[in-house]
């Protein structure tokens, strides 16, 4: 197994997630107090991996249509956006709890220098958004001949 870089902004990002995960969370919680939290905007949640070849985003979307998805990219940034709609068969006063949230979402990812923009690829399976972004093949390192001068 080779060794594991250490990236100190690795964890500072990580903990700047993690703190806006937890104003989210206590927004949604203010919200609902509020009022109708159904509706409005969630936010799904993401796995990114790395592989030797690639880097893998997951992002559960269960309940949402392919044609309410978007995907895109600009600036060297993914974008996710898309909607998941409330059942219109069902109305809402039939419901007697209603703990999913619907309406729309948007998530944004700045893409490494390493990925190949234009072999990314995306698919929709059970739920599970899965884009591949394919990092782009390094040249060969070759040793560079010094000249020596007296």
């Amino acid at each position: 197994m080779p060794p594991i870089r250490w990236d100190p902004f690795r964890d500072l990002l990580s903990l700047q997630e993690r703190m806006n995960k937890l104003f989210e969370d206590s927004l949604v919680r203010s919200t609902s107090q509020l009022g109708d939290a159904s509706e409005g905007t969630w936010t799904p949640v993401v796995d990114i991996l790395e592989k030797d070849d690639a880097i893998i985003l997951k992002a559960e979307l269960p309940g949402v249509r392919l044609e309410d998805v978007d995907l895109q990219i600009k600036d060297d940034v993914l974008i996710l956006k898309g909607e998941r709609q409330f059942e219109k068969e069902t109305k809402k006063e039939n419901y007697h709890r209603i703990e999913r949230s619907y309406g729309t979402f948007s998530r944004s990812f700045t893409l490494p220098g390493i990925v190949d923009q234009s072999g990314i690829s995306a698919k929709l399976k059970d739920g599970i958004l899965e884009v591949k972004l394919p990092k782009a093949r390094s040249m060969e390192s070759k040793p560079i001949p010094i000249e020596i001068k007296k």
